[in-house]
């Protein structure tokens, strides 16, 4: 990492998206202070829609890619083969919303955190839309095979092996994480917020004794990060993140009832948010 530092981030997302955590984790790690935020200022949302991450560095104009975040904040650009390796060890993915039950349940626990109670209401409640968009989105993919399952979840992972089999330390990056380490933990941190195939690949998959090895000294790094998913499923082991509080929950639940009521108009504007991001990506 650079000498650069900046004071203060403002962050929009949910901790369930890979690039958000990717972000989350390099300020945690650099000790950069912070807010997430999740739903988005009304210029992200006209300029961009509900894509995350966005980030504001001290103050300057929002971006919106995790690996032009992390360059800002300091850390190492990642090459065109490392970001293919990044989207491939993303699959498994399209199985989120598999179990509506656990899909649903699983954003209704991750609320939002502001100190005022009702901003957080706001917030929860609003947060709802972005959840049918991601549940609507991810469903949709499927049926128009925009993302292929794989048929063994451990070769994906089998190149982060061997880089971590060639590494100077712990981490792919050698003896401190960085940007790669960062979006691969971030991966892993979606895949088990919301439980899919790659985490028992993950798990027992004989290949990747190295990969279990790097994920543990991850949770070692990051044992007092809020946003850990993975302990529940990777020694050494650690609780979950905090639960939203009842009352945010109740806030979520009531704007998903209102959101899936207004489905004349909240499915014409999430066709229109996707078909627009996929024109920007």
């Amino acid at each position: 990492m650079s000498a650069h530092r900046p004071n203060y981030v403002d962050l929009y997302g949910v901790d369930h998206s890979p690039w958000v955590q990717a972000v989350l984790l390099g300020l945690h790690d650099a000790g950069i202070r912070h807010d997430l935020r999740t739903i988005p200022t009304r210029d992200v949302f006209l300029s961009r829609g509900v894509r995350m991450p966005a980030a504001s560095i001290d103050g300057d104009p929002w971006k919106f890619e995790s690996t032009d975040i992390l360059a800002d904040l300091g850390y190492a650009e990642v090459s065109d083969a490392e970001r293919r390796l990044v989207v491939r060890s993303w699959q498994g993915v399209a199985h989120r919303p598999d179990s509506a039950a656990m899909f649903w349940g699983g954003f209704s626990l991750a609320g939002d955190r502001h100190p005022s109670a009702p901003r957080r209401f706001v917030r929860n409640f609003l947060r709802s839309f972005i959840t049918l968009y991601m549940y609507l989105l991810i469903k949709t993919a499927n049926r128009l095979n925009y993302m292929p399952d794989a048929e063994d979840y451990g070769d994906q992972y089998v190149p982060i092996e061997e880089m971590l089999e060639s590494s100077a330390g712990p981490f792919v990056a050698g003896e401190a994480p960085d940007t790669l380490d960062f979006l691969l933990f971030g991966i892993i941190q979606c895949h088990c917020s919301v439980y899919v195939p790659p985490v028992a690949a993950l798990q027992t998959d004989p290949r990747l004794d190295r990969v279990r090895a790097w994920i543990g000294a991850m949770q070692e790094r990051f044992a007092d990060y809020l946003h850990l998913y993975s302990g529940v499923y990777f020694s050494p082991h650690s609780p979950p993140p905090i639960w939203a509080t009842p009352a945010d929950r109740v806030a979520f639940w009531l704007g998903s009832l209102f959101m899936i009521g207004l489905f004349p108009i909240t499915v014409p504007l999430i066709a229109f948010l996707a078909i627009r991001e996929r024109r920007m990506s």
